[in-house]
């Protein structure tokens, strides 16, 4: 573990990716400051871990949906914590319901443009002129796109998650750009078939194509390995590679004949 203090924000925190993001950041000598709705309990608990590991917490009730409270945020952990030195941009919702593209709802369409474009996108914007405005410092500063292999593959019973997480791979593209020459590393993460509670519902379908070889790699990805390639982003480790996608998917994406 490093020694020195950095803080990184974690969206999504409280579950799955997000919370095993949090708590390998911690490991890495991160202080964590968690952004989640409505997910009381699990964020208290997620204090309690990171707490051990002997970093400071503080955990944020917040819809990044919704953009105006994000200078509230920015301007919290500044106060609290001095700087923020990494962004990992987590949190996502998928479809309200899988089916045909024919019958996709604006309320399920707007639900996944705001919260895993928009919103996101705005976090980010806010974020990453807060860290224009400090000083560089002598550690690695980073943001993070937690995308989705649906960025690449498309899958049309959920169409407007899909089109969501394109939009998503290409603001990490464009903010990679943009904030690269004043040394901040902007990175895509795609995770592939990733057991947490959002994808629990499809395991006994994607447990049987995995078993027929639909990823090479023979099983479902863990939360725990996502949050090892963040960590690895996030930790300066990685400092000539601009925006480049990794795929977290045990083979899923490529091409096989």
């Amino acid at each position: 573990m490093t020694t020195t203090a950095r803080t990184a924000i974690v969206t999504g925190a409280s579950r799955g990716i997000g919370r095993a993001t949090a708590l390998a950041l911690a490991e890495e000598g991160f202080d964590i400051v968690a952004v989640a709705l409505r997910d009381e309990d699990r964020l208290a608990s997620l204090g309690s871990e990171v707490a051990a590991l002997g970093r400071r917490y503080r955990a944020f009730d917040l819809d990044i949906g919704d953009a105006s409270g994000h200078a509230s945020l920015v301007a919290a952990v500044q106060e609290e914590f001095g700087r923020i030195d990494c962004l990992v941009n987590n949190a996502g919702v998928s479809v309200m319901q899988r089916g045909d593209l024919l019958e996709v709802g604006a309320e399920s369409y707007d639900r996944c443009f705001d919260i895993n474009t928009r919103g996101t996108f705005f976090l980010t914007q806010a974020v990453a002129r807060a860290m224009l405005a400090d000083e560089p410092g002598d550690q690695p500063r980073s943001i993070v796109f937690v995308t989705s292999s649906n960025a690449v593959a498309a899958t049309v019973e959920r169409g407007e998650y899909c089109m969501s997480k394109v939009a998503l791979s290409m603001a990490a593209r464009l903010f990679a750009l943009r904030l690269a020459a004043p040394g901040i590393g902007v990175y895509e993460v795609q995770p592939g078939l990733i057991l947490t509670e959002m994808t629990a519902p499809s395991k006994p379908k994607y447990d049987a194509l995995i078993a027929q070889g639909m990823t090479a790699t023979p099983r479902w990805g863990l939360p725990e390995d996502v949050a090892r390639v963040i960590r690895t982003m996030a930790a300066g480790l990685l400092p000539y590679t601009v925006a480049q996608e990794v795929r977290v998917d045990g083979g899923l994406l490529i091409s096989r004949f």
